[in-house]
């Protein structure tokens, strides 16, 4: 930071509208002021300016900021990005003359300034270079539980703030995995949020509030409002899970929380019951394989038999890539509770549910098919279903070419259920038969030299030159693929992430850099 005779740069949160909701230092600054700037939408009044004109001296200079487009439509050769890149650009140089010669510079921003605010734009090309302080201001959402007069969160809740903007099936998502929400930036975005909120099962529960603070605010509930009557200064607010009906909790006649009721309590079955219809038999559980990562590598099968249950379980990172859509409640849970979780569809399923459990890759290849037989022998009543997906090993033997065209065998390097010994003793069976070697799970913080084992090993073995293919995500935006040999393989640099596969003596590579193993072996 500059200090001398430079100006000072000041962020200056107004908080929601009220002009009494700025705080007492906000205001010193704005009255102290050489320089007053503020953004504008296109062809409107500043609504920053509105809320601080009281406090604005008529010596100040002001600079409106106006930006060039608000609907992301332009005809900018870099699009809107480009666009608002440029504008951000030309606001910074006016800020920086006035800096530069010595003035001091509050810019206004609506709610705080880095809460879903343009001042961040500036403060990240401005403050390397001059001294800069940011005040905070009450956000909006704050302003809005205050005008419901309703607790948001409480306890152990989690609360998600999420942009209106995200993809409905995004949205919807996370509505369903957090307890309490705030959903910003309305406008034309409300018809989708209205869809993400139905599909989350948290649309009963959820309010809208407009221009909180503001003499023309206004509140109700989200089933109550004309999409074509939301503006942009407008949010909705999501009451979190130990605060509303959801189907894991319930309100008493007051509206206060009573005991939750126990999970597998709270579905279909659970509705019914209390209807009078007697509980249905047991369904069977179907054990779903998503495949490596990418939508289009999901199985029609898969597809389908997603579509029609009403729980899935599994580890979270598979369970969000299940689209949330209205009547399916999510399961989601840690790394290392396979059974728990096997146990906890199987008893979903016993009281007559439809369930999916929901596994990476093939779910009968490490994954989540063999947890639920483990744990099945106290549901002998629920029938299993395995339905394939396409295998991380499937995935990068493809991307490489044909390294398990001939006999391979699959190792998971985990000795997290079977002791290193077992596994060291499998390996050396392995590299005795020549058998291209696929290996899964190679290490994890806690787990940084078995890769390094496996590679001094096999060099006991197999000649330096034995081919190694290293995948890195394969299937997704990150994905790597790198080809190289048993000697040159770079241990350390093998994650979680990764699958190896490393070839037999007859594995070969083509000029082209593809990798395959014959199918026809030498007698010997």
């Amino acid at each position: 930071m500059s200090t001398g005779a430079q100006g000072r740069l000041y962020g200056v949160g107004l908080g929601p509208g009220d002009p009494e909701l700025i705080t007492r230092k906000a205001a010193r600054l704005i009255e102290s002021a050489d320089v007053i700037a503020y953004h504008a939408g296109v062809g409107k009044t500043s609504n920053a300016r509105t809320i601080a004109a009281d406090l604005i001296p008529a010596t100040a200079i002001e600079e409106e900021l106006r930006y060039p487009v608000t609907t992301g439509r332009t005809a900018h050769p870099g699009g809107y990005a480009g666009a608002m890149a440029e504008f951000y650009e030309s606001c910074s140089a006016r800020l920086e003359a006035h800096l530069a010669a010595g003035r001091t510079v509050v810019v206004l921003a609506e709610g705080d300034p880095l809460f879903y605010g343009s001042f961040m734009y500036l403060h990240d090309r401005l403050s390397p270079r001059y001294e800069t302080e940011v005040v905070p201001g009450v956000p909006a959402f704050a302003a809005a539980t205050a005008v419901l007069a309703s607790p948001l969160v409480r306890q152990t809740d989690v609360l998600t703030v999420l942009p209106g903007t995200l993809p409905v099936p995004e949205l919807a998502r996370r509505l369903a995995d957090t307890d309490g929400a705030i959903i910003m930036k309305l406008g034309r975005t409300f018809p989708g949020v209205v869809d993400a909120l139905r599909q989350a099962g948290r649309l009963e529960h959820a309010m809208y509030v407009e221009r909180a603070s503001m003499p023309a605010e206004r509140w109700m509930p989200v089933v109550e409002v004309d999409p074509t009557s939301v503006p942009y200064f407008s949010l909705v607010v999501v009451p979190g899970d130990s605060l509303s009906s959801d189907p894991g909790g319930r309100r008493s006649s007051e509206g206060g929380r009573v005991a939750r009721e126990a999970p597998l309590q709270g579905g279909r079955v659970a509705r019914e019951e209390r209807a009078g219809v007697s509980r249905p038999s047991p369904r069977p559980l179907q054990v779903i394989g998503l495949g490596p990562g990418p939508d289009s590598w999901l199985t029609p099968e898969a597809t389908a038999a997603l579509a029609d249950v009403d729980h899935v379980v599994g580890y979270a990172p598979y369970v969000h890539r299940v689209p949330q859509r209205e009547g399916l409640t999510r399961h989601a849970s840690g790394n290392t509770v396979e059974v728990d979780r096997a146990r906890l569809a199987l008893g979903l399923a016993a009281q007559g549910e439809r369930v999916a459990v929901v596994s990476g890759g093939d779910a009968g290849v490490f994954g989540m098919a063999s947890a639920v037989f483990e744990a099945a022998a106290d549901y002998p009543d629920v029938e299993i279903e395995v339905l394939p997906g396409v295998s991380a090993v499937q995935a990068v033997a493809a991307r490489a070419g044909a390294p398990i065209g001939a006999d391979f065998a699959v190792l998971s390097l985990s000795d997290r259920l079977k002791p290193w010994s077992v596994v060291e003793k499998r390996l050396r069976a392995i590299v005795e038969a020549d058998l291209v070697l696929a290996v899964y799970n190679p290490a994890s913080r806690s787990r940084t030299t078995q890769v390094a084992d496996l590679q001094k090993l096999f060099l006991e073995h197999r000649s330096p030159d034995t081919v190694v293919v290293v995948g890195r995500d394969v299937g997704r935006a990150e994905e790597s693929l790198t080809v190289t040999t048993l000697a040159e393989l770079e241990a350390d640099t093998v994650d979680m992430k990764c699958l190896l596969i490393v070839g037999a003596s007859s594995t070969r590579v083509t000029p082209a850099g593809q990798v395959w193993t014959p199918r026809f072996v030498e007698q010997e």
